[in-house]
């Protein structure tokens, strides 16, 4: 061996030892050992030298990436021997869709290995780090890993946060919007029904909150808020329901009739509406606090039962006065009260034919 890369380690008569600097892969094949005796005794050894991969590249990824576009990213390193192996991460969970391609590079003794990633870019993925790692045995279990982070542009997303699920009139409800893009949503647009806030001195924009004071039923609508930025344009909406505050007592109501007794009602009345901020009232959205009344209707049915009890209870007082007549002892029946039988009580009565005395007649 004659090389200036391989030096005489150790020389005795027992042991013959050479070392080999910046090994190349033109250092593998057959080391002969060789002990010049009569006769002369040898002893062979294979070489293997392992093609050490470089370190892997990502190509094909462009900043920022549209949401819905779809990305092809290829991680790729050359010189391995044998053939390295590449795997794929998203946020340290492995990626196994993945295509792998191992091709043989120029000297016929090491490997280029490549390996691509197809996926379309949602707003969930940015941030996300993706990472390539080459496994090899000659990297003694230290992979090598080359890491892309990812930034995904999208539209607003909108979302209305209402503070008072169940606002009532005289009260201040607080519309919240929250907005997320990327990049960052210009301020939001506030509206109602299609147009701009009708009373600014209570409809209050400050940022993205909207705030209503004095609730009153004018306020009830649909209320939008548009967020854009220089991806798109999102929008939602709240529909505002503003419920009424009473619970009143009718005052007493007497009912005359034709007798001398007083019927006295009273009927309590209580505001019922839907608990859905998105529901459709029926009432008049621009009718004012106050202007609700009694149900006459409710009233006038409980007059008519009323007034219908009271005849029906002088009907039958009369039918019952009609039909009592007593009982009434004749100068006939006197002495019979006590008598067992009909017979008996005729001759015991009073006036019976029986104990009648003669008549008599007298001629002057």
């Amino acid at each position: 061996l004659r090389d200036n890369r391989i030096e005489l380690v150790r020389a005795s008569w027992h042991e013959l030892s050479i070392s080999v600097s910046d090994v190349s892969l033109s250092d593998e094949g057959q080391y002969t050992c060789s002990l010049f005796t009569m006769p002369v005794k040898t002893s062979k050894a294979f070489l293997t030298v392992l093609g050490v991969p470089e370190k892997p590249q990502i190509t094909g990824f462009t900043s920022p990436v549209m949401e819905g576009e779809r990305m092809q990213l290829t991680c790729k390193t050359s010189g391995s021997k044998p053939a390295a192996d590449i795997r794929w991460f998203k946020n340290d969970k492995e990626v196994k869709d993945v295509k792998y391609l191992k091709e043989e590079d120029e000297n016929r003794k090491t490997f280029t290995v490549s390996s691509t990633l197809d996926f379309l870019a949602d707003r969930s993925d940015d941030g996300a780090v993706l990472s390539c790692r080459v496994d090899h045995e000659s990297l003694n279990s230290t992979p090598q890993i080359a890491m892309q982070v990812l930034e995904i542009h999208y539209t607003p997303l909108v979302k209305i946060i209402s503070s008072n699920s169940w606002p009532e009139e005289g009260q201040t409800i607080i519309l919240t919007c929250e907005s997320k893009g990327k990049p960052v949503p210009e301020p939001v647009l506030w509206t109602k029904d299609g147009g701009e806030l009708p009373d600014p001195e209570r409809m209050v924009v400050n940022g993205r909150v909207l705030s209503i004071s004095f609730l009153n039923k004018t306020d009830n609508g649909t209320y939008r808020c548009e967020a854009k930025n220089p991806i798109g344009r999102n929008s939602t909406e709240y529909v505002l329901i503003v419920h009424d505050v009473f619970n009143t007592l009718l005052p007493t109501t007497v009912i005359p009739s034709l007798t001398t007794a007083t019927v006295t009602t009273t009927v309590a009345l209580t505001a019922s509406t839907t608990t859905s901020a998105t529901a459709t009232s029926i009432r008049d959205p621009n009718a004012l606090a106050g202007q609700t009344g009694p149900d006459h209707a409710l009233i006038g049915g409980i007059v008519a039962v009323v007034v219908f009890v009271t005849l029906c209870s002088i009907i039958l007082l009369g039918r019952y006065l009609a039909r009592h007549k007593g009982t009434y002892l004749t100068n006939e029946a006197k002495g019979a009260e006590d008598a067992p039988d009909a017979d008996t009580a005729i001759i015991n009565a009073e006036g019976s034919q029986v104990n009648a005395e003669e008549k008599k007649e007298y001629f002057i």
